[in-house]
């Protein structure tokens, strides 16, 4: 299963705007290669438009492909324009992020606990009288997500099975020693003057792309 994160990390509104409008670039490849994407979670940003984060699931008929077009946005990426947001403001360097999680579907159910419990949300009837939340619980580290944006059962399992696996990898990333976190620091201070992408303009025009004319890393 391909996953693919785009995130505004600490940085400012415009940050934001931009994972939106590679979320709509990423729409359109998606389309034109025949690669099924589903949005499994976003997280808006206090302007209209503007995401923090976006989490994606990319299918296609070969795997290759859809890791393919995941691993093209992975890394520090740039949009160079004036904000809209705050006209006179003299940045114009914005950046965000792209992470692949490339997770194995043979691990899923193992160690990992289901609950269903009653939607708390608005929903109308259905939502409140059928137990259609579900909560997924990893055992061995105790880690959880809870989901109710669906309105079936099996929707909101699917779903749950998903957030739970990503926020496992994501721990362990976060879980790297300190040699290692000084180290993909450095890495990230030298990657945002080294974007793999970089974007111009209001209209989002690709005008550097490293995975194309240097080819795709791994």
């Amino acid at each position: 299963m391909i996953l693919l994160q785009l995130s505004a990390g600490q940085g400012p509104i415009e940050c934001c705007k931009a994972v939106s409008l590679a979320l709509k670039m990423i729409k359109k490849q998606c389309l034109a290669q025949d690669i099924k994407l589903e949005i499994i979670e976003a997280i808006s940003a206090t302007e209209r438009g503007c995401l923090k984060s976006v989490l994606l699931q990319l299918d296609s008929t070969a795997d290759s492909e859809a890791k393919q077009l995941a691993l093209s946005w992975q890394d520090t990426m740039l949009w160079v324009c004036q904000s809209q947001y705050r006209p006179k403001h003299k940045r114009k360097n914005w950046f965000f992020s792209g992470q692949l999680f490339d997770i194995d579907d043979s691990k899923f159910d193992k160690g990992v606990t289901f609950q269903t419990c009653r939607a708390s949300g608005a929903g109308g009837q259905h939502v409140n009288t059928t137990d259609s939340a579900v909560r997924a619980t990893h055992t061995a580290t105790g880690i959880s997500v809870r989901v109710e944006s669906e309105r079936s059962q099996h929707a909101n399992k699917r779903l749950a099975r998903v957030l739970l696996f990503q926020k496992l990898e994501q721990v362990a990333l976060d879980k790297m020693t300190q040699q290692e976190t000084a180290r993909w620091q450095q890495h990230w201070e030298v990657e945002r003057g080294n974007p793999v992408k970089t974007f111009t303009g209001e209209k989002f025009t690709l005008k550097h792309d490293c995975s194309v004319n240097e080819g795709v890393h791994n």
